[in-house]
Formats: C-alpha cells, structure tokens, sequence
C-alpha cells in the first residue's frame, strides 16, 4: 500500500529538516512540476526525479554550516481531491547563539500512488536566508536582478 498525501508530505519536510537528502528524490515521481514561486532569485521548475536529486545535493561542507532546523506548526488541510494536500507549517532554525527563527510554508501538493507528482512550495525568502545567515546573498542577488 501507497503512502498518503499527508505522510509523504510528513517525509519529505521532516526529511528536509534532518538533512536526509539522498532519501528525498525517492518521494517524487519520475516525472514531476515542482514549483517555488517565491523564490528569490527565481528558479526554474523541477520537472523531474533527476532534476530533483540535484536540487537536494548539498556538499558535506555547506550542509555542516546550515543551522539546525526542525519541522513545527504543521496543519494539514486535505481536499475533496484525494491526492491533493495543503500543508501550512514553518521550520524553526536554531541559530548560532541559540535564538530561534521561523520560516513560514505552505506547499500544495499532489500525491499519486505515494509520489508527488506536482507541488506549488511557497516558502518565505527572506526569512530564510536571514535563518541561513545568508541575507547578503540574498541582497546582492537582487542587486543583480535590478541592474
């Protein structure tokens, strides 16, 4: 039996959070729509396993460096279709001198037989590189995107 909407879902953002990321391309489907619409700068969709296996490579040296995340708030709405999920959660960083700092989210998302297969993931940018200790990269990248 195929996992659900919410616990591929549930995979997949605590699977984020704990840096599981060579497990994650095996919850999509071979052929996949995944979208950031708030990224900043923009990305391209991700259209497929391959492409998605990328996207979660993070080399040792950068995933050490990330702050600790966890998964909290999590609500999810399901819908009269049964593939489709709303999730709203946010994960909570735990910077360098122990502070603590939110990221809100909420992803929409298709399921077919245990694979998502399109996903629309809104995720709040600055407030996640600010929790990355990465704003100026943000900054410059939209310097860039003015000029």
């Amino acid at each position: 039996m195929s996992l659900s909407p919410r616990e591929v879902f549930l995979r997949l953002v605590h699977g984020v959070a704990d840096g599981n990321s060579s497990e994650l391309p095996d919850l999509y489907g071979e052929v996949t729509d995944v979208r950031h619409p708030m990224a900043t700068p923009e990305s391209e969709p991700l259209t497929s396993r391959r492409t998605l296996r990328e996207h979660f490579t993070v080399p040792p040296e950068v995933r050490e460096s990330l702050p600790k995340r966890s998964v909290v708030d999590v609500v999810v709405h399901e819908t009269v279709d049964p593939e489709v999920i709303v999730a709203e959660f946010a994960y909570e960083f735990t910077l360098p001198d122990s502070s603590v700092a939110k990221v809100p989210c909420v992803f929409v998302m298709r399921v077919r037989d245990g694979q998502i297969i399109e996903s629309r993931d809104y995720i709040d940018p600055i407030r996640t590189y600010t929790a990355r200790g990465d704003l100026d990269r943000l900054i410059a990248s939209l310097r860039k995107g003015v000029s």
